[in-house]
């Protein structure tokens, strides 16, 4: 497929760079030292303004998808309507746009067919509601969900003196309809077998189904009933939404932002929230406002360095799980090297629909875990699709990947060697980016 990304950022580079190795992509931007970084990879770079017309007729003639990820939300707009205007066949190009101010976008991903947009992504609602859900999951450091609903991926960090640490794999006697999909230890992603002995600090990633989590939640560690307390630093866009999420949920919320008219506002929205006009590094206010006590700290000002100063400094004084934001792709796994629990970023939002867009048939979802080593993938089977009509035993699915849940007729199961896939099945799949395109191959 031909892919036209308008923005060489960070979102717009590892679109590329997920994507230029099966698929011509043409990258435009206005600034010099992105185009130099796009020019690394294997993709034909543009110096210019993406929204101008007469840049846009030069490259769409074939192509089949717009991405507009500049750091302005108008540009990336009017990129996607022009482009919808130029082409001849307007249901054949697919546009993309990233999207951030409210006013725009008042929900995480939205169709805008009417304007020429078929895909908006916010990344940062993307990002609030990515947390949101990982705090109603307070044992977990990850969550997603598959199937409507009816599938659920959550991902559990092992402490030192947990009491499944040094035991076999077999021995957590999950349900018959959930499974452990792959167990990250340091730097390797392991698909795991019964034998596979756990280790302090491994993080095991379960998808089951969804009625059987909660069994799940309390073998890791989760106690029912308690009322979690949690503070946000940091009050802009992630952080508010975030707030107006979890504000009517189970929990004792505080909110500390720096700029005094923001907080105000902030405090007129949220009446029931306490919202603390201070800095997050402050490590008096920290502790006169009882951080020790919290059960999570998540940190989400516009700035990477700071939510890592905040996070480390809430983890010194006591707290169990931190959270941070990192816009910065390569800070990630910093992030959760020294010390952070779980470094969320916004851009992985837009990357995984444009992944869904162009992975090819049947791609209902698509989650990517461990700083892009693997990723979930949730297909519908049609009639075409390889997988389908035979046992999963006599399937030479690749190494690197696992067929963890299928989902029938409403009923989710583990499938195992004699289950047989039919079409309609949504099937939900673990696999390692190496094996990623051999896995399509079998639901094309």
């Amino acid at each position: 497929m031909k892919i036209v990304i308008i923005g060489a950022g960070e979102v717009g580079y590892h679109i590329a760079k997920a994507l230029y190795q099966n698929n011509d992509v043409v990258i435009i931007d206005q600034n010099e030292e992105a185009c130099e970084r796009a020019d690394e990879l294997d993709v034909h770079v543009i110096h210019g303004n993406g929204a101008n017309v007469s840049i846009l007729q030069d490259v769409l003639e074939g192509a089949g998808l717009l991405v507009a990820v500049t750091g302005s939300d108008e540009v990336n707009i009017v990129a996607c309507m022009a482009s919808k205007l130029i082409v001849k066949d307007k249901d054949k190009l697919k546009t993309v746009a990233r999207v951030s101010n409210p006013d725009y976008i008042d929900k995480p991903v939205a169709k805008r067919p009417q304007i020429g947009i078929d895909t908006m992504v916010c990344p940062e609602l993307s990002l609030a509601s990515e947390v949101a859900q990982i705090l109603a999951i307070p044992s977990a450091i990850d969550a997603e969900y598959f199937a409507d609903g009816k599938v659920e991926m959550m991902e559990f960090v092992i402490p030192e003196e947990h009491s499944l640490v040094n035991k076999q794999m077999q021995e957590l006697h999950l349900a018959n309809c959930c499974i452990v999909s792959a167990l990250f230890r340091d730097a390797e992603v392991i698909i795991p077998h019964g034998d596979d002995i756990i280790k302090g600090n491994d993080h095991i990633v379960v998808i089951g189904k969804a009625a059987a989590m909660k069994d799940v939640r309390r073998l890791f560690g989760e106690k029912s009933g308690k009322r979690s307390k949690v503070m946000i630093i940091g009050g802009g866009v992630v952080g508010f939404y975030l707030a107006k999420l979890v504000a009517k949920s189970e929990f004792e919320l505080k909110i500390i932002e720096s700029d005094k008219e923001r907080s105000a506002v902030i405090a007129e929205e949220l009446p029931g929230v306490l919202i603390l006009n201070g800095d997050g590094t402050d490590i008096n206010l920290l502790k006169e406002e009882g951080v020790s006590e919290m059960d999570v700290v998540i940190s989400v000002t516009n700035s990477d360095e700071k939510n890592l100063l905040c996070s480390l400094l809430a983890k010194q004084l006591g707290v169990k799980k931190v959270i941070a934001r990192s816009d910065r792709s390569d800070y990630v796994s910093l992030f959760e090297m020294v010390g952070v629990d779980s470094a969320v970023s916004p851009r992985q939002a837009t990357v995984n629909e444009v992944l869904k867009m162009t992975l090819g048939q049947g791609i209902e979802s698509v989650i990517t875990l461990e700083g892009e080593k693997a990723e979930v993938i949730e297909y519908t089977a049609s009639k075409k699709s390889k997988i389908v009509g035979i046992p999963l035993k006599k399937v030479k699915f690749p190494q690197g990947s696992i067929v963890s849940m299928v989902v029938h007729k409403g009923n989710t199961v583990v499938p195992r060697g004699e289950y047989i896939i039919e079409e309609g099945d949504r099937v939900v799949v673990f696999v390692l980016q190496s094996a990623i395109e051999e896995v399509e191959k079998f639901f094309k």
